[in-house]
Protein backbone atom coordinates (compact mmCIF):
# COMPACT_ATOMS: atom_id res chain seq x y z
CA UNK A 1 0.00 0.00 0.00
CA UNK A 2 2.47 2.82 0.56
CA UNK A 3 4.11 1.73 -2.71
CA UNK A 4 1.28 2.80 -4.76
CA UNK A 5 0.68 6.16 -2.23
CA UNK A 6 4.43 6.80 -2.63
CA UNK A 7 3.96 6.22 -6.27
CA UNK A 8 1.05 8.62 -6.16
CA UNK A 9 2.85 11.07 -4.40
CA UNK A 10 5.84 11.26 -7.06
CA UNK A 11 3.21 11.75 -9.68
CA UNK A 12 1.71 14.79 -8.21
CA UNK A 13 5.33 15.80 -7.58
CA UNK A 14 6.25 15.52 -10.97
CA UNK A 15 2.79 17.69 -12.23
CA UNK A 16 4.10 20.60 -10.02
CA UNK A 17 7.79 20.65 -11.76
CA UNK A 18 6.27 20.03 -15.26
CA UNK A 19 3.97 23.12 -14.67
CA UNK A 20 7.73 25.13 -14.19
CA UNK A 21 9.07 23.48 -16.85
CA UNK A 22 9.04 26.41 -19.52
CA UNK A 23 11.13 29.60 -19.58
CA UNK A 24 7.97 31.58 -19.31
CA UNK A 25 7.04 29.91 -16.36
CA UNK A 26 9.78 29.87 -14.59
CA UNK A 27 10.70 33.95 -15.09
CA UNK A 28 6.77 34.91 -13.99
CA UNK A 29 7.94 32.97 -10.84
CA UNK A 30 10.89 34.90 -10.67
CA UNK A 31 9.11 38.37 -11.09
CA UNK A 32 6.31 37.01 -8.34
CA UNK A 33 9.57 36.39 -5.80
CA UNK A 34 9.74 40.28 -4.88
CA UNK A 35 5.89 40.47 -4.83
CA UNK A 36 2.41 40.07 -5.77
CA UNK A 37 1.73 41.38 -9.76
CA UNK A 38 -1.03 41.83 -12.19
CA UNK A 39 -1.34 40.27 -15.63
CA UNK A 40 -0.44 43.20 -17.48
CA UNK A 41 3.00 44.40 -15.62
CA UNK A 42 3.98 40.16 -15.69
CA UNK A 43 3.69 40.36 -19.77
CA UNK A 44 5.65 43.32 -19.93
CA UNK A 45 8.58 42.51 -17.75
CA UNK A 46 8.45 38.80 -19.72
CA UNK A 47 8.56 40.44 -22.97
CA UNK A 48 5.38 38.23 -23.91
CA UNK A 49 1.09 38.94 -24.88
CA UNK A 50 -0.83 39.08 -22.08
CA UNK A 51 -2.78 36.23 -23.59
CA UNK A 52 0.39 33.76 -23.33
CA UNK A 53 1.15 34.97 -19.69
CA UNK A 54 -2.53 34.00 -18.65
CA UNK A 55 -1.90 30.60 -20.45
CA UNK A 56 1.02 30.40 -18.38
CA UNK A 57 -0.40 31.68 -15.02
CA UNK A 58 -3.53 29.17 -15.87
CA UNK A 59 -0.96 26.57 -16.02
CA UNK A 60 0.52 27.45 -12.62
CA UNK A 61 -2.31 28.43 -11.09
CA UNK A 62 -3.25 24.81 -11.52
CA UNK A 63 -0.36 23.24 -10.37
CA UNK A 64 -1.04 25.27 -6.87
CA UNK A 65 1.88 27.03 -7.39
CA UNK A 66 0.15 30.78 -7.66
CA UNK A 67 -2.56 32.06 -6.11
CA UNK A 68 -4.99 34.80 -7.57
CA UNK A 69 -7.23 38.00 -6.76
CA UNK A 70 -9.34 40.51 -8.21
CA UNK A 71 -8.67 44.02 -7.86
CA UNK A 72 -11.12 45.58 -10.03
CA UNK A 73 -10.58 45.13 -13.81
CA UNK A 74 -6.85 43.55 -12.74
CA UNK A 75 -6.47 39.99 -12.15
CA UNK A 76 -3.40 40.39 -9.50
CA UNK A 77 -1.19 36.61 -8.82
CA UNK A 78 1.22 35.91 -6.25
CA UNK A 79 3.53 32.70 -4.96
CA UNK A 80 1.11 30.35 -3.61
CA UNK A 81 3.67 29.08 -1.34
CA UNK A 82 7.30 31.11 -0.25
CA UNK A 83 9.58 27.79 -0.64
CA UNK A 84 8.89 28.12 -4.86
CA UNK A 85 11.50 31.12 -4.19
CA UNK A 86 13.67 28.44 -2.01
CA UNK A 87 13.67 25.42 -5.33
CA UNK A 88 14.57 28.40 -7.72
CA UNK A 89 17.65 29.47 -5.70
CA UNK A 90 18.39 25.09 -5.38
CA UNK A 91 18.41 25.49 -9.41
CA UNK A 92 20.58 28.24 -9.22
CA UNK A 93 23.12 26.34 -7.02
CA UNK A 94 22.89 23.17 -9.39
CA UNK A 95 23.56 25.86 -12.56
CA UNK A 96 26.60 26.69 -10.37
CA UNK A 97 27.98 23.29 -9.45
CA UNK A 98 27.35 22.21 -12.99
CA UNK A 99 29.25 24.70 -14.02
CA UNK A 100 32.15 24.76 -12.00
CA UNK A 101 32.15 20.83 -13.07
CA UNK A 102 32.29 21.38 -16.73
CA UNK A 103 35.48 24.15 -15.67
CA UNK A 104 37.19 21.22 -14.18
CA UNK A 105 36.75 19.34 -17.14
CA UNK A 106 37.59 21.98 -19.85
CA UNK A 107 40.87 22.70 -17.74
CA UNK A 108 42.06 19.34 -18.24
CA UNK A 109 41.95 19.94 -22.08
Amino acid sequence: MADMAQKKLCRMKSRIVRAMASPVRLAVIELLRSGPMCVCDIAVKVGAGRSNVSRHLAVLLSAGLVNQRKNGLKVIYSLAVPCVATFLRCLDEVLRHNARQMNDILDHL
